[in-house]
């Protein structure tokens, strides 16, 4: 599925999915800081941080990356990152790494962000990946279980360190 298609005959609502732009970031900072984890690493000033407008130019112009919003009747309701990954292992092959869900609070429970990781994996197939991977934190428990209700099975440990 390419940008701005639409899904979901079977419901009654209209979703299209976008490149995100500049002009989307007050709305996607406001979402990832809306939680306890987000509000302690998010800059919600206005103007926007310029390291926010830096990043989102690099993920631009990458063509690995592709950061996603999906609108309810032209109105950002979610958003996404997708990073397509070579890799040697298992044969040599490409991975798409999901990171930075988030549904906007207004639209949560309406099967919004199920449809979005659906989106989501069936664009990892037409880049020809293997494999979907993602993580979550694990003060989300609700992600968790969203999650393995998609199927993503908690196979491996996860290890970061801060710098």
């Amino acid at each position: 599925m390419k940008p701005n298609d639409t899904l979901s005959e079977k419901h009654s609502y209209r979703l299209s999915y976008r490149h995100a732009e500049t002009s989307d970031l007050p709305d996607l900072i406001a979402m990832l800081a809306d939680d306890k984890l987000g509000q302690l690493r998010e800059d919600t000033s206005s103007p926007v941080n310029p390291r926010y407008q830096a990043v989102l130019k690099a993920i631009l112009e990458d063509p690995n990356n592709e950061l996603m919003v999906v609108e309810y009747n032209q109105r950002i309701a979610g958003m996404l990152q997708l990073t397509f990954i070579p890799y040697l292992s298992h044969t040599g092959s490409w991975r798409c790494l999901i990171e930075s869900v988030r549904v906007h609070s207004d639209f949560r429970g309406r099967g919004l962000g199920t449809e979005f990781v659906q989106w989501s994996i069936e664009r990892a197939r037409e880049r020809q990946c293997n494999l979907v991977q993602l993580t979550s934190d694990k003060q989300r428990p609700e992600a968790l279980k969203f999650y393995r209700n998609l199927g993503f099975v908690d196979s491996h440990e996860g290890f970061k360190l801060k710098l």
